[in-house]
């Protein structure tokens, strides 16, 4: 499995951003894709995922309302939308899957900064 992340860049507060993954290397049916962001001295944490198969999407509270995932199955991509841009989202964003049955992300992507200036 290869996820490749891209979309990052330098933005103000306020403003949007699109991140974009594209996942190749095995049909992704029953699977899990998901964003995580690690911001410097931070751990490493949760922002979204989505089913491959039906969609549903769930978020993290400090993003639910501004960010929106969603995948494009034809084109084997997930996509991160991102609105009403904070200087706390500044991060590294990874993309990562897994399988319906793993309970962890195994599989990631490299980063793409975002970084959010006030």
């Amino acid at each position: 499995v290869q996820l490749q992340a891209s979309g990052g860049g330098l933005v103000q507060a306020g403003d949007s951003l699109r991140l974009s993954c594209t996942a190749s290397g095995r049909t992704f049916t029953n699977w899990v894709m998901g964003w995580f962001r690690q911001a410097p001295g931070k751990e490493r944490e949760f922002v979204a995922q989505i089913t491959w198969n039906l969609g549903t999407a769930n978020y993290a509270d400090s993003v639910r309302g501004r960010f929106n995932i969603s995948r494009d199955k034809g084109k084997n991509t997930v996509d991160l939308r991102m609105n009403i841009l904070k200087p706390e989202d500044t991060a590294v964003y990874y993309c990562a899957t897994r399988s319906s049955a793993s309970r962890n992300f195994n599989y990631w992507g490299q980063g793409t900064q975002v970084t959010v200036s006030s």
